[in-house]
């Protein structure tokens, strides 16, 4: 393989089709530098990279011009300002979710020793940032559930690393639960079977993506069972597609749930539903 200075690397990695961050993002990563040193690629684009570098970064691009997500090719996706490891094994957390966190613990941080259920934790994002801005606070207990033992494995690795106390449990949905808490969150599979975006998610878990014909399956079912598994006064919190708002705040009206109100994400999008069980 010729030699290529950094310059000449992301120029050819760009003629495959790569947007100009992601070229840059990949070769950071291949040569060991943070995704926040940008600045020190444009600094030094005459430099030559070693062969193997340049072997990886060929490969690296390769791969994402093929379609593979950036963040299953680097290993890891910020979210809420901390770096989860992921890999297929789960969904890559998307900022629309920090709608769901950022809610969760505007109810949890009220109370002194706060419960929360993480229903289908995935990398166990969602479970991870509420712990971690909850550890802060004094006691807490944080529990994440997923039907998917390779999806636990990631998060609860990311758990350890970040050093945050979640309790993992492997079920579907409450199968497994007994216990109740303050607060019970959800970022459920909520696209329909025939949704036109699927083809364009096709390197990510289906069964974390997928909820029957309307995408709303799963939703239905937690939305059935939750009150059972709430403290009096608890909330249920979820997050939806786009187009589901209506439907997702008819669900949890007729189920009782009081309050029922929604949350936009951060491109101004109802993203989350959620409403308080009075338990009466």
């Amino acid at each position: 393989m010729n030699l290529l200075t950094i310059r000449q690397a992301l120029a050819s990695a760009q003629t495959l089709g790569l947007d100009r961050l992601d070229t840059q993002l990949l070769l950071l990563h291949v040569i060991g530098k943070p995704a926040d040193a940008r600045a020190w690629l444009m600094a030094h684009d005459d430099d030559v990279l070693p062969s193997q570098a340049a072997e990886l970064f060929s490969s690296a691009s390769l791969r994402r011009a093929a379609g593979e997500p950036l963040a299953y090719i680097v290993g890891y996706k910020e979210f809420f300002g901390l770096n989860f490891a992921v890999d297929s094994r789960v969904l890559i957390p998307r900022p629309d979710t920090e709608t769901l966190v950022q809610w969760t613990l505007d109810v949890a941080s009220n109370l002194d020793m706060p419960q929360v259920l993480d229903l289908g934790t995935g990398s166990g994002a969602v479970a991870v940032a509420v712990a971690n801005s909850l550890k802060c606070k004094g006691e807490y207990k944080v529990t994440a559930i997923d039907f998917s033992q390779a999806a636990l494995a990631v998060a609860s690795s990311n758990a350890s690393r970040l050093d945050v106390d979640v309790h993992f449990v492997h079920s579907s949905w409450f199968d497994k639960v007994n216990s109740c808490y303050h607060v019970i969150a959800s970022n459920p599979p909520y696209i329909a079977s025939d949704d036109l975006h699927l083809s364009a998610l096709g390197h990510e878990p289906l069964n974390a993506l997928v909820a029957g014909v309307d995408g709303l399956d799963d939703i239905r079912q937690i939305v059935e069972q939750a009150p059972q598994y709430l403290q009096p006064g608890g909330w249920l919190l979820l997050e939806h597609g786009y187009d589901q708002a209506s439907a997702v705040f008819e669900l949890l009206t007729k189920r009782g749930f009081k309050e029922v109100q929604n949350r936009r994400d951060l491109a101004g999008i109802t993203r989350c539903s959620g409403g308080r069980w009075d338990n009466q």
